[in-house]
């Protein structure tokens, strides 16, 4: 909390500052004046405005990642049905269950008859994982072998128990903005499948012995997300493996999350057909003129300029955006695009001559434009030509995300010598399942 007063105050200072600078380049500007000086010095006090924002939101993202990790072990401990005495029994028991589900998973996987671990059985399993991370698989025991075969993949490799699947998890939610905004969905099959309600049903006065007669039907849909392989190879020397001070669990968790968060995110955003699929790219757009487009495409409004905001009254195309989302939307919509997009956001102004940007000086709130929280998104495309850099919209509503319930792990001690490999990989997802709950600025003509 110490750490976010100091940032606010260093946000207060350089709001203040840039806002006086950009009036003095506005008014040398009107004289037909560029002051290189004074552009420098704005572009100083910009980027530091930008770390300010940018640091209060990761301390911002570290709180959330945590009550959220909490609200989702009350909701599983609830869902689960389970009773214990304390929070740490509660947690124990979720964690078997959970991991029995993902074995019980993979012996569906491969037809085989399946019996669920106890805690003992569980404890073993663990124990037998960190000599596997640990030692040579040769090296292992005949009974930590036999008990590491209960999470054996048929591809290779072992099932990471569910407490370290956690850890990696909260850790990506930190790194990871589109998670943060969208529909996550965890799920034991191969994809998740869902109804899309595109119609209404139609309504009508009845009488006392006679219904309306009116024989609307919606039109039903469906939508499919399959789950793709992604993966990542951490490497440590053995020597790091012999020490018994490190915390193997904690070490792979850290490596791994910090790859899976920025590969997915990217893909979440960009990604193209046939893989997971991106809000930002894959998808049909056509021009929204505020009567919404044919669902299966996602609307947009042109800027009017070819890789640029309009000539004058450059904010107006924002105000055109947000009026194309529907009010249903406007609850838990946000702004999506990049740092580089936002520095331009951040020059414009209102009729009243007010800034449409806007710091946060409350703890918890984030950067708004026009009154709207803004997610920065360095994965969406630069400003260019005919670009779709800047969105409007309820990211919750728009895409779903859906991970392959269990992480898996195979320990590779020879193609990187001396380094000890992990070879880590996870099953994700991600597409569009309401087109028009998400709204994008095109930097285009038409």
């Amino acid at each position: 909390m110490d750490n976010l007063e100091v940032l606010l105050t260093q946000q207060g200072e350089a709001f203040d500052a840039f806002k006086k600078s950009h009036d003095e380049q506005i008014a040398e500007l009107k004289k037909g004046m560029n002051d290189p000086v004074l552009t420098d010095r704005l572009g100083k006090i910009e980027k530091s405005l930008d770390a300010a924002v940018e640091a209060k939101a990761a301390i911002e993202a570290a709180i959330k990642a945590e009550k959220k990790e909490r609200e989702d072990l009350e909701a599983r401990i609830n869902r689960h049905g389970i009773k214990a005495s304390g929070e740490a029994e509660a947690k124990r028991e979720l964690e078997l269950k959970e991991f029995n589900i993902t074995l019980a998973s993979l012996a569906a996987d491969q037809k085989k008859k399946f019996t669920e671990l106890d805690h003992k059985g569980y404890d073993e399993y663990k124990s037998a994982f960190n000599s596997f991370m640990r030692k040579n698989d040769r090296m292992l025991t005949a009974e930590e072998v036999k008990t590491l075969s209960v999470g054996s993949d048929p591809d290779g490799g072992h099932f990471v128990t569910p407490d370290t699947t956690g850890r990696i998890v909260k850790k990506v939610y930190e790194s990871s903005p589109m998670r943060q905004y969208a529909s996550i969905q965890v799920i034991s099959t191969d994809a998740l499948e869902g109804i899309e309600d595109t119609g209404e049903a139609g309504a009508g006065y009845a009488g006392e012995h006679a219904t309306s007669g009116n024989t609307t039907t919606p039109q039903v849909g469906k939508w499919k997300i399959p789950v793709f392989w992604i993966d990542t190879e951490p490497k440590a020397t053995q020597q790091l493996l012999d020490d018994a001070a490190v915390d193997i669990e904690a070490w792979l968790s850290g490596k791994v999350a910090d790859k899976f968060a920025r590969f997915e995110n990217a893909e979440f955003v960009t990604g193209a057909a046939n893989k997971i699929r991106g809000f930002a790219a894959g998808y049909t757009f056509a021009a929204d003129d505020g009567s919404g487009v044919t669902w299966g495409s996602i609307g947009y409004v042109a800027t009017g300029v070819d890789g640029d905001f309009a000539a004058s009254a450059k904010g107006d195309k924002l105000y055109d955006v947000m009026g194309t989302l529907k009010n249903e939307y406007l609850t838990g919509a946000a702004w999506f695009t990049r740092r580089s997009v936002i520095t331009d956001i951040r020059k414009f102004k209102d009729g009243q001559n007010n800034y449409l940007w806007q710091p946060s000086f409350i703890a918890g709130q984030p950067e708004t434009i026009m009154g709207y929280p803004v997610a920065r998104m360095e994965d969406m495309p630069a400003k260019a030509s005919n670009s779709y850099s800047l969105a409007f919209g309820n990211m919750k509503e728009h895409y779903q995300i859906v991970d392959r319930q269990g992480i898996r792990v195979l320990r590779d001690p020879y193609t990187a010598k001396p380094y000890i490999k992990f070879y880590t990989t996870k099953r994700t997802g991600g597409g569009v399942v309401n087109y028009e709950a998400i709204k994008f600025l095109k930097f285009g003509t038409a």
